[in-house]
């Protein structure tokens, strides 16, 4: 009897990859980040708290890990971080890398280019305004993927 519960649940897995089966592990997350900086600490904290596995990694040498993802320098933010085929640029909220993760689109990353005040990590504020951007598999031009808070004003 418990063979075929555990083959129809196993079964049911296959058929139906958004299910709850298969979201039961945690996606793991590699962050690179300057051992001084306060708000990449913050930032990484949400992410756990949020459910991913977090691997913080304290480095002297961002430019080299950047420059290795291939991060364009114009978007550059303040910590770096790794998940599944992705890279996470900067202070991306929470939202961001959940659609991005749900959606799989064919990216190399995104980024919040600098340290947005309000910004996941940069304090806690409901009027904070900032941009997501997309940066695409191949030679395409980064877009913007996200938009947080309101421009007006």
């Amino acid at each position: 009897m418990y063979r075929r519960s555990f083959i129809a649940v196993a079964a049911s897995a296959l058929a139906f990859p958004g299910g709850s089966v298969l979201a039961a592990a945690p996606a793991k997350m590699t962050v690179y980040k300057d051992p001084n900086c306060g708000c990449c600490h913050e930032w990484s904290k949400a992410m756990a708290a949020a459910g991913l596995s977090v691997d913080a990694r304290d480095t002297d040498d961002l430019a080299s890990v950047k420059a290795r993802l291939g991060v364009p320098a114009d978007l550059e933010g303040c910590h770096t971080a790794v998940v599944d085929e992705y890279y996470i640029e900067g202070h991306v909220p929470l939202e961001a890398l959940q659609r991005l993760l749900r959606e799989r689109p064919p990216l190399r990353g995104l980024a919040v280019p600098g340290m947005p005040p309000g910004s996941l990590g940069m304090g806690d504020d409901p009027q904070a305004s900032y941009d997501v951007y997309a940066i695409p598999t191949g030679s395409g031009a980064p877009y913007l993927f996200m938009e947080v808070g309101s421009r007006k004003g």
